[in-house]
């Protein structure tokens, strides 16, 4: 073989090499290629798990990257898993982009609505909760139990409460219609919210589809507040359907894919989480917020709304560490 031979069959060599290499490179971009390694990360079996990527989204936390949602779901039940992607497809990030000089929450703290939702507590309070909640779910009646007997016996005055209905209507075929309800009754007597709420989680096994609306007109006939006749019609006509819409889009932003969910002062607790556990969090939060003042209602946060003619009102809520 002559020099110019062996050239030429080295630069041809070295071209397939160079081609085999760009069509061997991976991108997270690609929808297929992102998929193929979730599934791998978690072990996902295809033929359990379905697994959809969404488009590309330009990260606002980390400039550089993109962000790329993946759900997860089997059966009835959907997770989200959001990654972080590196522009040229090559780098995958998973977990949060802290700010040094920001509340570690903060993400979330600026998506968590408060106004116009049923509430106890002292307003003003360094510590808020605000809670996710579904009438038909064993957990949720489980937690709710464990808050009203605890949470203001034990903090009368440094801790407020907000509750969001969130119906899983796939799962929970009474769900959404407790949740009008309740609204129902928030509309017409906000005190008598917590009387409906206490009262459906304790009888939450004898409710149906069938009879839940003869059940809480037979509960709605004992309450001297309420009208009966009104709150009927409130149920038929669903006049408080938007309401609840509006509780599960601030969930939907927020991730949120479970019942129970927990924001304490925005540190999500996506399960259930016993009393001792909880006041750790809640007495580390106080101590905290005495020289953060970067969560709780006192925190000098102001939310606009989105209600013609009303002013922005304060509001807020942060971290902390889960002590054992």
């Amino acid at each position: 073989m002559s020099g110019k031979q062996f050239l030429g069959t080295f630069s041809i060599l070295a071209l397939a090499l160079v081609s085999f290499g760009q069509t061997a490179k991976k991108s997270a971009l690609d929808k297929p290629t992102m998929e193929a390694y979730v599934r791998h990360l978690y072990v996902m079996d295809p033929a359990k798990i379905k697994v959809t990527v969404e488009d590309p989204k330009p990260s606002s936390e980390l400039p550089g990257f993109l962000d790329v949602m993946v759900h997860a779901s089997a059966g009835n039940q959907t997770y989200n898993l959001p990654f972080l992607v590196s522009k040229d497809g090559s780098k995958i990030l998973q977990g949060n982009v802290f700010d040094a000089n920001s509340n570690p929450f903060k993400k979330d703290l600026d998506k968590l609505k408060t106004e116009f939702e049923p509430s106890i507590g002292t307003p003003g309070a360094p510590v808020v909760l605000v809670e996710f909640s579904d009438f038909e779910c064993p957990y949720c009646k489980q937690e709710a139990k464990m808050l009203r007997e605890n949470l203001l016996a034990a903090y009368p005055s440094q801790v407020r409460l907000y509750f969001k209905t969130f119906p899983l209507e796939s799962l929970h075929p009474w769900a959404k219609q407790a949740a009008i309800a309740s609204r129902c009754v928030y509309r017409q007597q906000p005190a008598a919210f917590w009387t409906y709420h206490d009262w459906v989680f304790e009888h939450q096994t004898e409710i149906s589809p069938e009879n839940f609306k003869d059940k809480v007109m037979g509960w709605a006939k004992d309450q001297k507040d309420l009208d009966s006749l009104q709150l009927g019609q409130c149920i038929d006509t669903k006049g408080t359907e938007s309401e609840v819409a509006r509780d599960q889009a601030d969930g939907k932003a927020l991730s949120v894919d479970a019942t129970p969910t927990l924001f304490i002062n925005g540190r999500r607790i996506a399960q259930t989480i016993d009393w001792p556990n909880l006041r750790s969090i809640i007495d580390y939060e106080i101590e905290y917020q005495k020289t953060a003042k970067n969560a709780g209602e006192d925190c000098g946060c102001e939310l606009k709304l989105d209600v013609p003619g009303l002013s922005a009102q304060p509001k807020s809520l942060s971290p902390i560490p889960l002590k054992k």
